[in-house]
């Protein structure tokens, strides 16, 4: 089993959804972050003053899946979705996953998924 982890910009949510669908993954947990990386923030300007934005609004993505086939397909997924080749696209990190339970059933593992 595999965890993949996704941060993207948050307009691309929806089309990251929507392929993922497609692509016959179900199931994410979503979440609003705030971060940095290479794009180390920015400078605006409010009401005439001008302010450093340090952390940068980006969604992070949980998807769980029961082999690395599967992992595979949502990696790739999310990478050609996300994609707008300008900094701050955002990273995709995969990781195992040793134990799961359904709550509702008792069901573990691979069936929990």
């Amino acid at each position: 089993m595999k965890k993949i982890e996704a941060v993207i910009k948050p307009f691309k949510l929806e089309e990251v959804k929507e392929a993922l669908i497609e692509a016959g993954i179900e199931g994410m947990t979503i979440s609003e972050v705030k971060g940095y990386g290479r794009q180390q923030g920015h400078s605006e300007l409010y009401r005439g003053a001008e302010y450093v934005v340090d952390f940068i609004p980006k969604v992070k993505l949980e998807i769980y899946v029961s082999s690395q086939e599967y992992a595979d397909i949502t990696v790739n997924t999310i990478k050609e979705a996300a994609k707008t080749g300008k900094i701050g696209d955002g990273k995709i990190f995969v990781s195992d996953v040793n134990h799961v339970v359904r709550i509702r059933t008792d069901e573990t593992d691979a069936d929990a998924l």
